[in-house]
């Protein structure tokens, strides 16, 4: 790794420290991380992280040299943090604010009443919208706190640690999900004739070379980096 990719990576690295890693969206970025990249790329400006609230901007400012501004008023207020709570009276377990929540803070199965840990909640309120039967309230927590005042360290490490958790199960459960469907594929390959309704000889090729096709694709996008 060259000297410049090395400082950048450090870059990177001290400004996704500087965010709540509340994991809430707000900034325009999928995660806490990406705004880091972005910023330290220089495509992102400062301003962009209400959890973060007026220090959280002060601490982006000295990692990058650029002066403080107010929190940009288009992603948000900075406020005191709250956690969601699920009426379960109302919860109709659909699983929806499961698949949401970035920390997987909301426990439940299918078609049973979900509830949240409160200890593992950062307040993102992505599990609001989802809700279909508006069952989720977020409750504040630190009243007359906010910001990096409202949040500590330790909080903002934990729901790191719980996120990237997540991210790594959901990229697990692809690639399962992945090689069984590659499985199935292979296995209706091996036996064509049994699993199609076709008998013409020209049209069970031409399928065959359908599925060849598919299956090759597949194992081409197993291999890839990206994934």
């Amino acid at each position: 790794m060259s000297a410049p990719a090395e400082v950048q990576a450090a870059l990177v690295q001290r400004l996704d420290d500087a965010l709540p890693q509340t994991q809430c969206t707000r900034c325009g970025y999928p995660d806490c991380r990406r705004y880091a990249e972005a910023m330290a790329a220089g495509t992102a400006p400062i301003d962009r992280c209400p959890p973060g609230g007026a220090e959280g901007v002060r601490r982006l400012a000295a990692l990058t040299g650029q002066p403080v501004v107010p929190l940009n008023p288009e992603v948000g207020h900075e406020g005191p943090f709250g956690v969601a709570v699920i009426d379960e009276t109302w919860c109709i377990g659909c699983t929806l604010c499961l698949k949401a929540c970035p920390t997987d803070a909301i426990v439940g199965t299918h078609k049973r009443m979900h509830t949240v840990i409160e200890a593992y909640c950062t307040g993102c309120e992505l599990c609001l919208p989802v809700c279909p039967v508006d069952c989720i309230q977020m409750e504040i927590t630190t009243p007359g706190r906010s910001g990096w005042q409202a949040w500590s360290a330790e909080q903002a490490q934990t729901a790191r640690q719980r996120y990237r958790a997540r991210q790594q199960r959901l990229q697990r459960q692809e690639q399962e999900d992945h090689e069984r469907r590659l499985r199935k594929a292979q296995a209706k390959l091996a036996d064509l004739a049994q699993h199609s309704r076709h008998t013409d000889a020209q049209l069970l090729e031409r399928k065959r070379a359908l599925v060849q096709a598919a299956i090759a694709k597949a194992r081409m996008l197993r291999r890839s980096p990206d994934r």
